[in-house]
């Protein structure tokens, strides 16, 4: 019987150095939401890449930073507890001459790891600097941190993602297919719905809002009388969108609900894409004060350390 290999490799690094974007480009779809505001993700969410004789679960992680809310504490540990759990590890980071403090804070944690497990540095967004800076960096990094290999590229152009993945698949161990072949996430069409909700408060909101921001998807269901299989099929959801304060309840509604009209319009067109059946969705704004540090609150909106 021919051998199979298989494994959980978690994206690790700062927020907004590209994890995301780059576990969507290896899947070929838009699993996890992208933002150019940080901490955009906020739990592990799993991607799964089957080839010939090898399956790669992709653990796209939140962004690790210096926590401030409970909500920040459990974003941090979902991705600390990550590399514990992972076959192998990428750790992105931007291509810069100094190594950030965030990312030598990082490495720090990555030598205390309990198991010995190959880590690879991802240099993201190579295509804006120039080689023999690019030359530096590389040899900044090799001398703080013995990595298993040091891979430049750029995951919104796809340049080199294709030599990390082979770099990758080399250090698989023999495993069992976790997933179906045709399976690309482990996420409920819900999760998803209510993330790119979120990804597109992120894009049209004011920077201080988004991080206060959490998507309670209501209602979610085949509309009565129609089946899957008819090309006319309509998914009625319903999604409420919680904020921590009465000011910003106002802005996301907007002068005579237009803001609020954008964001449902906008990802009524991803979640359409998503599902492949139209869809009918009503979005609502509520708020509750200080729910980033609120036990119950998280645990209600499904943020749960594992």
């Amino acid at each position: 019987m021919p051998k199979f290999y298989s494994g959980f490799v978690p994206l690790i690094g700062r927020p907004n150095v590209g994890k995301s974007t780059l576990m969507n480009h290896f899947i070929g779809e838009k699993i996890s939401i992208v933002s150019n505001k940080p901490q955009t993700t906020r739990n592990k969410i799993r991607s799964i890449l089957t080839g010939e004789d090898y399956q790669l679960v992709f653990i796209d992680t939140p962004g690790i930073h210096t926590p401030t809310t409970k909500l920040g504490n459990f974003m941090v540990k979902s991705a600390v507890n990550a590399i514990d759990e992972a076959d192998a590890v990428i750790f992105m980071v931007e291509p810069k001459a100094r190594i950030h403090d965030g990312d030598n804070a990082i490495i720090e944690r990555l030598k205390r790891r309990r198991k010995n497990t190959p880590i690879f540095l991802a240099i993201n967004k190579v295509d804006t600097v120039l080689k023999q800076d690019l030359l530096s960096i590389i040899d900044n990094y090799s001398k703080v941190y013995p990595f298993h290999d040091i891979i430049p590229l750029s995951a919104l152009k796809g340049d080199n993602t294709q030599g990390l993945l082979t770099v990758l698949r080399g250090v698989l161990p023999e495993g069992p297919m976790f997933f179906p072949d045709d399976q690309i996430t482990d996420q409920p069409e819900r999760q998803i719905a209510s993330e790119i909700i979120r990804e597109k408060a992120l894009m049209f909101l004011q920077e201080e809002i988004p991080h206060g921001l959490a998507i309670e998807i209501a209602d979610f269901k085949l509309r009565e009388g129609h089946t899957e299989d008819d090309p006319k099929a309509l998914v009625d959801i319903s999604a409420n969108i919680y904020c921590e304060k009465d000011s910003h309840k106002a802005i996301i509604i907007g002068k005579h609900g237009t803001m609020l009209k954008r964001i449902g319009a906008a990802s009524r067109r991803d979640i359409e894409a998503l599902l492949g059946f139209r869809v009918f969705l009503e979005v609502w704004v509520k708020v509750k004060k200080n729910w980033r540090d609120s036990d119950f609150m998280l645990k209600n909106f499904g943020y749960r350390n594992e």
